[in-house]
């Protein structure tokens, strides 16, 4: 039975500065590459045969870290499908400034409602329908040919992923939070249907 691990990448310096990144570039903090450090220990134990992540340097830089903390080198796979939801005029605003300029009930809506986006970005709705059409031909791909799988990419894309396989409505997985660097351990049966999952920090 196949698994599928996915990872938040490790804190970003611009999440430690409360700002929308988005498809910005923005460095790991020290601290972010001390959680991929950790995701790197605590998944020693797996055997992966193929890795994907999103072309920003923050998922890119943490599967580094992760795979070389673990001691493996895998293929890797990049696509800006994986990256994270788009913030359009948002990206690079600090988000207690931009509550004040836009209002806090408005920002709540753009950052926490399944299918509203902010001003020329994505919503967490346009986010899933360009992650899941790559996750359903890439990634289960693998997974459908037995491949134990390890995805590093970010907290949106991530959730449209965990939202196919822990069968979450939109409603749900708006409030669904994920850490930076925590591995979530999916089993996968031969139908695509999750088996079992867990987060190994948890």
């Amino acid at each position: 039975m196949p698994t599928l691990v996915l990872v938040r990448h490790g804190q970003s310096l611009w999440n430690l500065e409360n700002r929308f990144t988005g498809w910005v570039d923005v460095p790991l903090t020290e601290t972010g590459r001390a959680e991929a450090r950790r995701a790197g220990e605590l998944l020693k134990g797996f055997r992966f045969q193929v890795a994907y992540t999103s072309v920003l340097s923050r998922a890119e830089e943490t599967l580094s870290i992760v795979l070389d903390t673990m001691g493996v080198r895998l293929p890797i796979i990049r696509d800006q499908a994986l990256n994270e939801r788009h913030y359009g005029d948002l990206q690079g605003l600090n988000k207690e400034d931009t509550a004040k300029r836009y209002g806090a009930d408005q920002v709540k809506l753009w950052r926490r409602s399944y299918d509203v986006p902010p001003p020329n970005g994505e919503s967490l709705e346009l986010t899933a329908k360009r992650t899941l059409p790559f996750f359903d031909r890439c990634i289960a791909g693998d997974l459908r040919q037995g491949k134990n799988v390890l995805v590093v990419a970010h907290g949106n894309s991530n959730r449209s992923i965990v939202m196919r396989l822990d069968q979450l409505t939109g409603e749900q997985v708006v409030a669904l939070e994920l850490a930076t660097g925590a591995p979530l351990v999916y089993e996968i049966a031969d139908d695509g249907a999750t088996v079992k999952s867990k987060c190994v920090l948890c």
